[in-house]
């Protein structure tokens, strides 16, 4: 029995759903996608009840029927899907990477296939480069050149889990070794720790004097899929798609490789320059005083072993406050800490509503409802639904009319009188390739936050997204631009643009830039929202949830805001219902 995690079911059904789609199947690849979002939004792991012999509950998974339930049982079982293993023999590509190609949906996979043989990234850039995609019926020769431009970064994302899918295979990694009688301590590092959006795999170190015990335990986990590597104090596995490194040091060194394992290199870097300058030499031993050493660089612990068993205390050693892992990529962060001016970062605690959230009106999955009772689940003071209106890049028909905007305007007004949330009418706004939002004033008059959000031309110029957003900010209609760049992790680049700008125009114009907390989006990202906060804008940081379990995407957006440096202040649904009523429009 294999222990797959969520991330990694979901991953095997939108295979499913892609394959289909490739063979023109139509509705069930609809029903496998659905399933997929149910599954990567469960709480709980689903390989748990199989493995409890509980499959009955699996049908208790929002859009997971008798048939979903069956292959989740099998795979969890076998490690494989019959269904799935014989779609993947009729056609034989590698319809994960060909999907990552901006612009290479299923249905051009099959086609592309089917008229040129192409299986995978290689196959499909000699086409390109070939001239040959061009002369497929229904392409054309922007088509081909669009996708030789984008091969590449397809590539390169197919190397990185998203940080939603990881995290918590993390979590489940860290609360599996703390059960370990020989684990005296145990933390995640690197990038993971630093809640990057993207992460290469899961580092993992524990603080133990039986090192090889440790190991042994480590590589006996019943979740692990792999063996790559191990040592007496290391080792290396595969859990699912995602590789796993452990390792282990003495008690005494634990504050200190982990302080030198989490990086980023860059903030190492400039660490140990700042050390040095105080006669100090830090690596992952500890931090030693080398003022009377003649040769600092002659051993790993030459000098006076001055800290090393605490984080804390790597950083007390130069005089320095505890950094927040997410602060250190040496954007100012040990400046401001030389100065005490670290800032006071937002917490999940600090969060009291979610302003962007969509409901069955255009492409969520639940009703109004739903929605909001799970907003007073999260314990939220407010709660705002933003559906879709209609505009470019809203496929599906799913986007909706003045109308029904209205109608839905008295229907949220309805659930709002029984609630114990306040419950605020809203939309989410298409932000057009010249920035206009296509509100009516009748229908912005009624309505309580207007979210306006890239969805489509988003191959435009730095300069022209730039300008655009720009557009979208100054409109006094709206309240908040949602995902900013548009981008979809490990899918599409999006836009490209000055944050600082944006973030000038957002504080004078009274417009609050959104984090979408979405793992896919994560939209904007540490560095943007540094960089606007500094502008003195105001930030929102909404999970864009589509169904009630997504609400718990706060979590990655939180991280991402910390990863900007901003503080309650800072975020416009951090503030109290009166404070917020006075800055919407």
């Amino acid at each position: 029995m294999t222990r797959a995690t969520n991330a990694e079911l979901a991953a095997r059904f939108e295979e499913f759903a892609d394959l289909l789609e490739a063979d023109d199947v139509e509705y069930k690849p609809r029903a496998y996608r659905r399933a997929a979002d149910a599954i990567k939004a469960h709480p709980a792991p689903l390989a748990d009840l199989v493995e409890r012999g509980d499959e009955a509950a699996l049908d208790d998974v929002e859009g997971v029927g008798d048939a979903i339930s069956s292959k989740i049982v099998e795979y969890v079982e076998t490690g494989e899907i019959e269904e799935l293993e014989e779609l993947r023999e009729e056609l034989p590509v590698d319809i994960v990477a060909l999907t990552r190609v901006e612009g290479v949906g299923p249905k051009t996979v099959g086609t592309l296939y089917r008229e040129l043989d192409v299986r995978n990234l290689d196959d499909l850039e000699a086409a390109a480069e070939a001239g040959e995609i061009q002369d497929v019926k229904g392409f054309g020769a922007k088509t081909e050149e669009n996708i030789l431009e984008n091969v590449e970064f397809a590539r390169t994302i197919g190397e990185r889990q998203l940080l939603g899918e990881a995290r918590p295979l993390a979590d489940d990694v860290l609360a599996y070794l703390e059960s370990l009688e020989s684990v005296e301590r145990c933390a995640v590092a690197g990038s993971i720790r630093r809640w990057r959006e993207t992460i290469g795999d899961v580092d993992v170190l524990v603080s133990s004097d039986s090192s090889e015990v440790v190991v042994e335990g480590f590589v006996d986990w019943n979740s692990v899929d792999d063996e790559i590597e191990s040592g007496p104090e290391k080792a290396s596995v595969r859990v699912g798609d995602v590789r796993v490194d452990l390792r282990v040091v003495v008690p005494e060194e634990f504050g200190s490789a982990l302080q030198y394992f989490t990086g980023s290199k860059d903030h190492n870097v400039r660490l140990r320059n700042y050390a040095i300058d105080r006669g100090m030499k830090l690596n992952e031993y500890g931090a030693f005083d080398v003022s009377a050493v003649e040769d600092p660089d002659a051993d790993q612990r030459v000098g006076d072993r001055v800290a090393g068993e605490t984080e804390e205390g790597m950083y007390e050693a130069l005089g320095l406050p505890w950094i927040p892992p997410e602060l250190r990529e040496d954007r100012g962060e040990i400046a401001a800490a030389a100065e005490n001016n670290l800032p006071d970062l937002l917490t999940r605690e600090d969060v009291r509503g979610d302003l962007h959230t969509h409901t069955e009106w255009s492409d969520g999955n639940n009703t109004i409802d739903e929605m909001v009772a799970g907003a007073e689940e999260q314990g939220y003071d407010y709660y705002a639904i933003a559906d879709h209106a209609e505009g470019p890049g809203i496929v599906g028909g799913v986007g909706l009319s003045d109308t029904e905007i209205l109608e839905q305007v008295e229907a949220i007004r309805e659930v709002n009188a029984a609630s114990e949330v306040e419950v605020l009418a809203g939309i989410e706004a298409n932000v057009d390739a010249d920035g206009e939002i296509g509100l009516t004033d009748a229908v912005v008059e009624e309505l309580d936050v207007i979210v306006a959000s890239p969805h489509s031309a988003l191959d435009q110029s730095s300069e022209e997204a730039t300008e655009r957003l720009l557009t979208a900010i100054e409109n006094p209609a709206v309240d908040i631009l949602g995902h900013p760049s548009g981008r979809l992790l490990n899918q599409r680049e999006g836009l490209s643009f000055d944050a600082a700008t944006l973030g000038q125009a957002a504080a004078e114009h009274g417009t609050a830039l959104e984090v979408n907390a979405n793992p896919h989006r994560l939209d904007l990202w540490g560095s943007a929202v540094q960089a606007a906060i500094e502008e003195g804008a105001t930030i929102a940081v909404n999970t864009d949830a589509h169904r009630p379990a997504t609400l718990e995407f706060v979590r990655w957006g939180v991280h991402t805001a910390r990863r900007g440096w901003a503080e309650p202040a800072d975020v416009l649904n951090a503030w109290d219902l009166e404070e917020l009523r006075a800055f919407l429009h």
